[in-house]
């Protein structure tokens, strides 16, 4: 069995400010936090003149757990119990996914559903629901 040990005023720092960045987006460019968007947009034929914003935003993401270890001389401890070839494939099925669905976690699940949309409702039920299914069954068939 593996446990996991659930920290409220993390999660409740994390998603608020998680919020506050889909909100700041959408307010200063018009454009949704959609994370695999932003990403996929930084390979040709995307180049354009919001090139540059979608740059800073990925290099956001990345330069963070490196500000918080510059800023508390740590980082959480983190477990990875897969090998190389469950992660790949796991990070192929993700990228699937989200081609599939149009969107990512927090452009559908964040900002689509802060915005009522149908189709975002779905497609979160639907990828938490994978998720869900594929916990039970890598803690307890495999």
């Amino acid at each position: 069995m593996v446990s996991t040990s659930f920290t409220p005023v993390a999660s409740l720092v994390g998603g608020a400010m998680i919020g506050l960045a889909a909100v700041l987006l959408m307010w200063a460019t018009g454009r949704i936090a959609g994370v695999s968007g932003i990403a996929a947009r930084l390979f040709p034929p995307y180049e354009d003149r919001e090139f540059a914003g979608r740059l800073a935003f990925v290099a956001g993401l990345v330069a963070a757990p490196v500000l918080v270890l510059l800023v508390t001389g740590s980082l959480p401890a983190q477990t990875i119990a897969a090998g190389p070839a469950v992660l790949i494939v796991a990070g192929l099925l993700t990228g699937f996914g989200s081609v599939w669905g149009s969107g990512c976690t927090s452009g559908h699940g964040v900002c689509g559903l802060s915005r009522l949309s149908v189709r975002s409702l779905v497609a979160t039920m639907t990828f938490m629901a994978a998720g869900m299914a594929t916990v039970f069954v890598m803690r307890h068939w495999s």
